[in-house]
């Protein structure tokens, strides 16, 4: 049976994880017994080793000018180096060159802007890490940039958010490639999630930011979060955590900007996406689940968050991820 060819576009400058988490995954799932096996080439300019991020250097398997099609699965790193790699013309055709000739083009992190200046991204959906998705917007307005998903498929071409994404993202190949046991075997190797929905917020609210300094408010946001289904009313956590309404209201303000209480809804909502993403769940059980209590609650809530209801909500996502 024959092979499925994966090549790995490295640079100077080149994230490792972007990399070895791609290599890791597929390297197990080959041990798993994956057939067709997957034969991975990581190609740099002329084959040469290549300085990471991270300062270590990592001795590439083939030139990148001397790798030929067909490819199953081309891959771009991202990392530091990516801007001088998407103004370089050589680097760039030949990433065009061998893109023409793989069923399935990808990236990882800023990888995308090398994909986005061979041009293979236009009127594309499309994610990058979270930093820089500003600036990739700004420089490629033919592109659809979305910052928020892990990662992105759009018609045979996939982008990740950016390091361990790409795992996320291989993962996915992997389903695709030879099913779901087989993807969950090498997600319990490799210690990780076998299923974090590819539209899974890059930065959710428990995340996005450092927790706040005050004590008290992270305990509180902490109970919030783990207890999206229970009684959160604002008089109730108050009594709860041994302070007045008025002083919890007025810490929350202080401190994220935000009430207690719409602190609470949006906490529920984004629960919600993530059920309605990553499980086939009725609405109602969802909302049920986060807090909700009826369809319609959800539904308010999800409308004024994301502009969109749930079951739509669900309906594109799935799509995407």
């Amino acid at each position: 049976m024959e092979e499925r060819r994966v090549v790995v576009v490295a640079y100077d400058g080149a994230e490792l994880l972007d990399i070895a988490c791609v290599t890791s995954a597929l390297d197990a799932a080959n041990r798993l017994g994956a057939q067709p096996k997957y034969l991975v080439d990581v190609v740099s300019l002329g084959g040469h080793p290549i300085a990471c991020d991270s300062g270590l250097s990592l001795r590439c398997t083939g030139s990148l000018q001397r790798a030929t099609g067909p490819v199953d699965t081309l891959l771009v790193s991202g990392g530091r180096g990516h801007e001088i790699v998407a103004d370089d013309p050589v680097i760039v055709a030949h990433v065009r060159r061998l893109a023409a000739t793989s069923r399935r083009v990808s990236s990882v992190c800023t990888g995308s802007t090398v994909l986005a200046a061979a041009g293979l991204l236009d009127g594309k959906r499309a994610t990058t890490h979270w930093y820089f998705a500003a600036e990739f917007a700004r420089r490629y307005p033919a592109v659809t940039v979305d910052p928020a998903p892990i990662f992105i498929r759009d018609d045979g071409v996939d982008t990740a958010a950016g390091v361990t994404s790409a795992l996320d993202l291989t993962l996915a190949f992997i389903l695709e490639d030879h099913g779901e046991a087989l993807a969950n075997q090498v997600a319990r190797v490799l210690v990780t999630y076998r299923q974090r929905p590819g539209n899974q917020a890059q930065v959710s609210m428990f995340v996005a930011d450092d927790p706040p300094d005050h004590r008290l408010v992270r305990t509180v946001a902490a109970h919030i979060a783990q207890h999206v289904d229970g009684d959160l009313d604002v008089a109730g956590l108050a009594t709860r955590f041994g302070v007045s309404e008025r002083q919890l209201g007025r810490l929350f303000l202080e401190h994220l900007g935000v009430t207690p209480g719409r602190y609470v809804r949006k906490a529920r909502t984004e629960a919600a996406a993530g059920l309605l993403s990553g499980t086939s769940l009725p609405v109602a059980t969802v909302a049920t689940r986060c807090g909700f209590g009826t369809a319609e609650a959800l539904r308010q809530a999800f409308t004024h968050h994301y502009g969109i209801a749930p079951s739509r909500y669900r309906q594109v996502h799935r799509a995407a991820g």
